[in-house]
């Protein structure tokens, strides 16, 4: 697309960036009482089929994204017009999705004013190398690397290192205020998650939570990975990179049906979020809607977002992703080495 206006742009989405009282309620409404219903009914089908729990999880799993949704609006403000009010419900809310509320907004917004920037990577985002970055690695690098980004270990074990571990501890410089939020944030899963395995028995809360947990942070973790990973994306370095084109060339359109648009709070309107984080995601599709600029923004649906799965390494020759194997050759090629003292060069390569 052609380069955007960012005047323009924020004209036009300045409108949709005010929440709505009524509607913020409307959606709390319609979020946590049918997540806490169907927690109620995963655990009372346990006497019935635990296929029957399942389906029960599967859905109570999507209401856990549409409550970080809700948690992932107040970080930014936009979800009531107080603070006080944003920074309350965000606490629950993160409690009940395992977020701390200070911590997460901190890394956050460190990630909108830096996404698709190659100098200013590795706080809020996933870990992105770019093809001489990886041939310039040490062996055991490499490996840990393709590790990482293997999908059963981004999607499988991610959530249980992030959500379960990652977050439950404070950065060294985290202030005071996102330190004493953690804790609280800690003391609260502890209290609530104690309270229904006694009530409960603890088997029969981890035969309904576990899977809520991992099914949950699993698909978290992947609309988190396709809305900045996709086909001819944006990332510049700082010379050369630009907020607007950050927010809608490096940020997908990810075009869901209905009802998982709903689930999903319009996050797929993900170019507008960080165009402006202020917009209520209740109002993304129509600020979408009312710029026509931002109706050309890089589209991706449930089946071509499936290609994403491949995407390794980053190619700023080409502008794209690439997969492992696409830079086979330039590991094998004649006199290249793992030395990390000795970089390699690739020029006059291409990458197949």
């Amino acid at each position: 697309m052609s380069s955007p206006n960012h005047a323009q742009l924020k004209k036009g989405v300045a409108p949709y960036e005010k929440p709505n009282t009524k509607s913020s309620v409307r959606q709390l409404l319609n979020t946590l009482p049918p997540f806490f219903i169907l927690w109620a009914a995963a655990y009372m089908s346990l006497s019935v089929s635990y296929w029957l729990t399942l389906l029960f999880v599967i859905l109570a799993a999507g209401f856990v994204i549409r409550t970080f949704i809700i948690f992932h609006d107040c970080c930014h403000q936009s979800f009531f017009r107080s603070r006080k009010a944003n920074e309350i419900l965000g606490t629950i809310t993160g409690i009940l999705t395992m977020f701390p509320y200070q911590q997460w907004k901190h890394s956050h917004s460190i990630h909108h004013s830096t996404s698709s920037n190659l100098d200013k990577r590795g706080i809020g985002d996933m870990w992105m190398l770019t093809v001489d970055e990886y041939l310039e690695l040490p062996k055991w690098k490499k490996i840990y690397y393709r590790i990482y980004r293997n999908p059963l270990v981004m999607f499988g074990i991610g959530p249980i290192v992030i959500f379960l571990f990652e977050y439950r501890f404070n950065v060294k410089r985290a202030k005071r205020a996102e330190r004493i939020n953690t804790w609280i944030t800690n003391i609260g899963i502890v209290v609530l998650y104690g309270a229904l395995a006694w009530a409960l028995g603890w088997q029969n809360f981890l035969l309904v939570q576990a899977p809520i947990f991992w099914l949950s942070g699993a698909l978290g973790i992947w609309l988190f990975y396709v809305q900045h990973q996709f086909e001819e994306s944006y990332f510049e370095h700082d010379e050369e990179w630009s907020y607007v084109k950050a927010a809608v060339e490096g940020s997908s359109y990810y075009k869901l049906p209905k009802v998982l648009q709903w689930i999903t709070g319009n996050i797929g309107f993900h170019h507008v979020h960080h165009l402006s984080p202020r917009v209520p995601n209740y109002l993304l599709e129509d600020a979408h809607n009312a710029v026509p600029p931002l109706q050309h923004a890089s589209t991706v649906t449930l089946k071509t977002s499936l290609k994403a799965i491949r995407f390794r390494l980053w190619d700023e020759e080409k502008k794209d992703f690439v997969s492992f194997k696409q830079i086979k050759h330039l590991l094998n090629k004649p006199g290249a080495n793992n030395d990390p003292k000795k970089p390699k060069s690739r020029v006059g390569d291409e990458v197949a």
